[in-house]
């Protein structure tokens, strides 16, 4: 029996791989994906991408989406109140697991099991321990390409804002920096793939720093 599992999603190509790849295992019946984002601005948390845009996603997967809104600014306390209150909802409608596109971070990934220990629901991390140039050749290879929201401008060069994640893109990528931005480099928005029935359009539109990181302001558009 596949297990009833929800997947975090982030909007990114981390996320959109492990869909991928729980779309391809008949352990994990996948129920829906799950984000969290700012209430004050309607966008994801880091990727800054738009709601809309992140509906349109949850379209062309296929799967319901369950938008948590996060307070601005938002302390510890608030966010672990009300990722409980969703856990308990979870359970209560028979999820069994909770997936995650992390990758080599371990206090992350520690962190995940400690706040699920006991709730009823399994931790799952479908991509973990995958080396991320592989990883990240692999994703490309298969079609995945998304669009850079979000730089540290203190770990990676700004004009990476706006750029598409591609084979080209990877060729680029100054050294040190990690293909995947699993240690916060960079975070994306998955538009086209394998876990896709269709494309999402997209425009970018303004680039601007704000609060220590530059963004790429993420536009839908029809077709």
């Amino acid at each position: 029996m596949s297990k009833p599992t929800l997947l975090s999603w982030s909007s990114g190509k981390d996320s959109a791989w492990a869909l991928h790849t729980l779309q391809q295992s008949d352990d994990y019946e996948l129920r829906g994906l799950v984000t969290t984002i700012n209430q004050q601005y309607q966008r994801v948390a880091m990727h800054a991408v738009r709601l809309e845009l992140l509906q349109r996603q949850a379209e062309a997967v296929g799967l319901p989406l369950t938008v948590l809104e996060l307070p601005w600014p938002c302390s510890n306390e608030d966010y672990e109140a009300i990722m409980e209150g969703f856990v308990s909802r979870a359970v209560a409608d028979g999820i069994e697991c909770m997936a995650f596109g992390d990758l080599f971070l371990e206090d992350i990934r520690d962190y995940r099991i400690k706040q699920l220990a006991g709730t009823g629901l399994e931790p799952v991390f479908p991509i973990w321990g995958i080396p991320t140039d592989v990883l990240a050749r692999k994703m490309v290879d298969a079609g995945l390409r998304a669009t850079i929201s979000c730089v540290d401008p203190k770990q990676a060069p700004a004009s990476l804002a706006g750029q598409v994640f591609d084979a080209a893109f990877l060729d680029l990528l100054p050294e040190g920096i990690d293909p995947c931005g699993e240690n916060g480099e960079f975070h994306s928005f998955a538009w086209a793939g394998p876990m896709f029935k269709s494309s999402i359009g997209l425009s970018v539109g303004e680039v601007v720093e704000r609060d220590g990181f530059v963004f790429a302001d993420l536009l839908p558009i029809s077709g």
